[in-house]
C-alpha cells in the first residue's frame, strides 16, 4: 500500500506543478490528494506513527490522534496567515501602500534598481514576499512606462522579495511554518539568516547594475497622486507595526504566533472601523462622496478580498505531507538520504534548487518530518534560507515569481535566459555566506 500512497502523492504533486498547463487551480489536486491519502490509510488500517525528535525514532499512535495533531498544527499556520492577509487588505482598503510611491524621487535607472530592491527586501520581511511583489510592481507600472525596462525591474524585485522573506519569521510561508513549529526562534533566525539574505540580494543587484537595461534615466510619471483616503499613511504604519509586533508578543508570552496576530488584527480593525465611520459621517453631512450602496465595514470588505484558495491549498498540501510523515515514510527517506549524501549542506542546497521547480511549502513540510534536530539548530536556519531564496531561480519557483509573471506577462524563457543565472549566483553567494558565518560561530 505504501507504493500506492507514493503514486497518489506524486500524481497530485504533478497536477499542482502543471497548474497552468492543466488550467486547474492547484487547490483542487491538493485537497483531493490529501483526502485520498488519509482515506487509504484509514480503509487499510495502516499503522501510523509520531516522530520523536529527541529520540529520533517512530512511536506508534492512533489515527484519530495523529490526524487531530496535524490538523491543529496546520490550523495554527492558516489562522496566522488569515490574520496577516486581512491586515494587508485593510491597509489596501485605505490605499495605504500609495504612500510608498512618495519615496520615489529619482529618474536614474540604477538608483531605482537599488530603491526597488531595498524596498522589496524590507517590505517582504514584514508583509510577506507575495504581497510585497504585488505592491511594488503596481508602483513600478506607474513609474516606468517602457515595458522591457519594467521586465528587468520585476525580475530583480522577485529576487529581492524572496531574499527578504527568508530571514523573517513572518516574511514567507515556509519560515512561518518553521517558526510556528518551534524549529526556529525569531531572534536566532534573524541573526543567522539576515546577512546571507542580504548577500543573496546584493550580488545580483550589483551585477545587474552594470547592464545596459539599468543605465540612463526613465521617462515616468512622478506626479503626486491624490490619496483616496487621508488615513492611508496612518493605516500603513499601524498595519506594518502590528505585524512586526507579533514576534515580540510570542517572545514575551510564549503563546503561539496566531494569538498575537489575532490581537494585532483586532487593533488594526478597531482603527479601521473608527476611521471608516468618520469618513462616512463626513461624506453624509457634506452630501458628497456618499456610497450609494451604503456604508460597508472595512473589515468585512477586507475579509472578502483575502485569497481563500491559497489557504485551502496550504490546508491540502500540509495535511498530505503529514500523511507521509505519519506513515514514517519521510523519516525513512531522511535516513536513506543521509546515508547517500552525508553532507547535509549539499542536501539543503538541493532543497533550494528543488524549490525552484516545485513548491517550497511541501518541501519544508517534508524536511520537518525528515530531520529531528532541535530548535535553532543551524540546519533549520539553512533550510529557511534555501527554501526561501531558491525559488527565485525560475519564474514559477515562488509565489512572488508567479504573481509577477501574471502582472507583467513575463515569459518563462525570457526569465530563464536573463534572470535565472543572477538568482543562482545570489543563492550560491548567500549559501556560502551562511556556511562561513555558521562555521565561525561554531568554532568561536
Amino acid at each position: 500500500m505504501e507504493t500506492i500512497i507514493i503514486i497518489v502523492f506524486l500524481a497530485g504533486y504533478l497536477a499542482i506543478t502543471l497548474e497552468h498547463n492543466l488550467k486547474i487551480d492547484k487547490l483542487i489536486p491538493a485537497l483531493a490528494m490529501m483526502a485520498i491519502l488519509w482515506a487509504i490509510i484509514a480503509l487499510n488500517h495502516m499503522p501510523v506513527f509520531e516522530v520523536n525528535a529527541e529520540l529520533r525514532e517512530l512511536e506508534p499512535t492512533h489515527l484519530d490522534e495523529i490526524l487531530l495533531h496535524h490538523l491543529g498544527k496546520t490550523a495554527e499556520i492558516l489562522v496566522f496567515l488569515l490574520g496577516a492577509m486581512t491586515i494587508v487588505e485593510i491597509i489596501d482598503y485605505f490605499d495605504g501602500f500609495a504612500t510608498i510611491k512618495g519615496y520615489i524621487r529619482t529618474r536614474s535607472k540604477r538608483k531605482l534598481l537599488w530603491l526597488f530592491s531595498i524596498l522589496a527586501f524590507i517590505l517582504s520581511a514584514i508583509i510577506d514576499n507575495l504581497t510585497a511583489t504585488i505592491v511594488l510592481i503596481t508602483i513600478l507600472q506607474k513609474v516606468v512606462n517602457d515595458r522591457n525596462t519594467r521586465l528587468w525591474f520585476a525580475g530583480m524585485i522577485i529576487i529581492a522579495a524572496n531574499a527578504g522573506g527568508a530571514w523573517s519569521p513572518i516574511g514567507d510561508v515556509t519560515t512561518t511554518m518553521l517558526w510556528i513549529a518551534n524549529k526556529v526562534s525569531a531572534a536566532q533566525l534573524i541573526e543567522h539568516v539576515l546577512v546571507p539574505s542580504i548577500v543573496c540580494m546584493v550580488v545580483p543587484v550589483l551585477i545587474a547594475g552594470t547592464y545596459k537595461a539599468f543605465k540612463g534615466k526613465i521617462d515616468g510619471d512622478f506626479e503626486t497622486e491624490v490619496p483616496k483616503s487621508k488615513y492611508g499613511s496612518i493605516m500603513l504604519y499601524l498595519g506594518l507595526g502590528a505585524i512586526i509586533f507579533v514576534p515580540f508578543f510570542k517572545t514575551v508570552t510564549h503563546l503561539p504566533p496566531y494569538v498575537g496576530m489575532m490581537l494585532s488584527l483586532a487593533i488594526v480593525a478597531t482603527f479601521a472601523e473608527i476611521y471608516s465611520n468618520k469618513k462616512f459621517s463626513i461624506s453624509s453631512v457634506g452630501g458628497e462622496g456618499h456610497d450609494s450602496e451604503g456604508h460597508h465595514s472595512p473589515v468585512h470588505h477586507s475579509l472578502s478580498k483575502i485569497e481563500l484558495p491559497s489557504i485551502l491549498f496550504f490546508l491540502g498540501i500540509l495535511l498530505a505531507v503529514a500523511a507521509l510523515e505519519s506513515l514514517g515514510l519521510l523519516f525513512h527517506y531522511a535516513e536513506s538520504l543521509n546515508a547517500a549524501i552525508p553532507n547535509t549542506d549539499i542536501v539543503v542546497m538541493l532543497f533550494g534548487v528543488g524549490s525552484a521547480v516545485i513548491d517550497n511549502v511541501p518541501l519544508v513540510a517534508a524536511s520537518m518530518g525528515m530531520f529531528g534536530e532541535t530548535m535553532d539548530n543551524p540546519l533549520w536556519h539553512f533550510i529557511a534560507y534555501s527554501a526561501g531564496t531558491g525559488g527565485s531561480m525560475l519564474i514559477i519557483g515562488s509565489a512572488a515569481g508567479v504573481v509577477a509573471m501574471g502582472m507583467e506577462k513575463i515569459d518563462f524563457f525570457w526569465y530563464l535566459k536573463k534572470i535565472t543565472w543572477l538568482a543562482f549566483l545570489g543563492f550560491v553567494a548567500g549559501a556560502g555566506a551562511f556556511i562561513l558565518i555558521r562555521d565561525f560561530i561554531l568554532n568561536a
